[in-house]
């Protein structure tokens, strides 16, 4: 076996990508949120920094590394200075006993703080600054009164963990550890199971309430990693949105459409983001969007829409089509579940008079006209279709060009066809021609980019439309069509070539 002497892994790294749920942050992700902080913080050996929700330790030994630097002139004995830094300016609370553990054993070499081959020699307990108490939640209604997690789920006895994190299960988080931070910095657990699956979709979002306990104990610095499926989704964020779209604090995010651009082999819908809130700053957020080797950066207001649009070349092209006043298509898309029936409904195999073709993602079947229990009046009509799911998986693409596809196939159902609810219906109309003409317009780059502003997760719903202009569909329409109606300039088209992909048209 060949051995590689130069070959020396950071155990860190090698555990970065155990979970979707509480994910390992690489070392070197941790050095480009810490690089967002004033460097004098780490000059100062006043500076205190609490990691809320501490998984392998990496965030505060990464610290530990630069304040012991910084602080090398003003305590130039090194074991003084270690025992000052760990004793005096690093604390965390762990998520889990395990975790505790790892953490200790990468700040203080040492799973016991006050062991044997620990560097700091003034810690008196095993758990020094970096604290696990196991707490359970608070069930009012069925639900915890911090967290919401489900009581159902999570009322599981003391042989299970219970994933009632601390630092969110307290109305005073200042007497965890009976003082106030500097610096409140980490990447906490991003979702709890709501008892309807495993997938992300039926998960509840918990990051936010980090978010909001940090700002709670207002420290002078918060920076967090955190999934960005906020920007224009998620269960239960609408309020968490507003709030942080509306503060004039966040000085810099930076966005990742593509969450293994952060954590190797993770793929969360809709992306990440890592900000950084400064109590002192009021003005606007510096936004860096990166995907690949592109960075693309502007300076605005996050609130200027009710979503935050990542792609700062969209904010313009959205200014330009809203320009024009028309209507737009979240007012004409129907909402899920078109027609009453599931994704798991598939229909008859035999066709008997009076019957609906019913399409599903297994093919088609057949229903009686009586079965449909919603839209009736649309059954006769022409209809678009879509699939609701987003191929690219909101922003997770590993195809090799690195373009979006956005939709699934656009498809022109004749009367006396509808579908389950793995389609939406974008638009409905009394002849072939119109529908036919809507089909094609779906089908640009420019309908599917400007529905791709929009995008969170993995499902594609009505209000995904929200910046999609309703055209005259007597008109066949193409992509120049569009351009030139809207007035898109060169670098703005080539833009959006850059990131959608052409759509073949349907067979004949």
């Amino acid at each position: 076996m060949h051995t590689d002497h130069n070959y020396n892994p950071d155990v860190l790294s090698c555990i970065a990508n155990l979970s979707s749920d509480e994910v390992f942050t690489p070392p070197e992700l941790v050095n480009q949120m810490l690089d967002l902080l004033p460097p004098n913080l780490f000059n100062d050996k006043h500076t205190t920094f609490l990691d809320p929700a501490c998984k392998s330790g990496v965030f505060l030994r990464e610290i530990a590394k630069r304040l012991d630097k910084g602080l090398e002139s003003q305590i130039p004995d090194i074991q003084k200075r270690i025992n000052h830094i760990f004793t005096k300016q690093l604390f965390g609370l762990a998520i889990t006993e395990l975790t505790a553990l790892l953490s200790r054993r990468s700040l203080y070499c040492s799973k016991n703080a006050n062991g044997k081959y620990s560097v700091c020699t003034k810690f008196k307990t095993d758990s020094g600054n970096i604290i696990y108490n196991r707490i359970e939640h608070i069930w009012e209604n069925g639900r915890c009164k911090f967290c919401g997690a489900n009581e159902q789920s999570y009322d599981r006895g003391a042989e299970l963990e219970s994933h009632a994190y601390s630092f969110i299960h307290t109305e005073i988080p200042e007497e965890l550890f009976k003082m106030k931070f500097d610096v409140i910095i980490g990447n906490p657990p991003y979702q709890l199971s709501d008892g309807g699956g495993s997938n992300e979709i039926s998960a509840k979002p918990i990051y936010n309430h980090f978010v909001k306990q940090a700002k709670k104990m207002n420290p002078m610095h918060i920076v967090m990693i955190i999934p960005a499926r906020w920007f224009a989704g998620g269960k239960g964020l609408d309020g968490f949105r507003r709030d942080m779209l509306s503060d004039k604090r966040i000085r810099t995010l930076h966005d990742f459409p593509k969450s293994r651009e952060c954590f190797p082999g993770v793929d969360i819908a809709g992306g990440v983001c890592y900000f950084h809130w400064d109590r002192d700053y009021i003005g606007e957020c510096k936004l860096v969007t990166r995907i690949g080797e592109t960075s693309l950066s502007d300076v605005r207001s996050l609130n200027e829409f009710d979503i935050l649009i990542r792609d700062s070349v969209g904010v313009g092209i959205i200014h330009k089509v809203l320009k024009m006043k028309e209507k737009l298509f979240s007012e004409v898309v129907l909402s899920r579940n078109s027609f009453g029936f599931s994704t798991s409904a598939r229909g008859s195999k035999n066709y008997s008079a009076g019957s609906v073709k019913l399409i599903s993602s297994q093919g088609q079947g057949f229903v009686g006209k009586n079965e449909v229990l919603k839209n009736i009046e649309l059954v006769e009509k022409y209809k678009v279709s879509i699939g609701t799911l987003n191929p690219d998986r909101a922003g997770v693409n590993n195809a090799s060009d690195g373009k979006m596809n956005v939709t699934t196939k656009v498809r022109v159902l004749g009367p006396n066809e509808i579908v389950t609810e793995t389609y939406i219906i974008v638009g409905y109309f009394d002849t072939a021609d119109e529908a036919n003409n809507c089909a094609q317009y779906i089908r640009t780059m420019f309908a599917r980019y400007l529905i791709s502003l929009t995008l969170s997760s993995m499902h594609i719903v009505k209000d995904n439309f929200r910046f999609v202009p309703v055209q005259d569909f007597n008109i066949e329409w193409d992509d120049k069509m569009l351009f030139d109606k809207y007035g898109l300039d060169q670098e703005e088209i080539e833009h959006i070539e850059s990131m959608i992909r052409p759509m073949e048209l349907p067979d004949a």
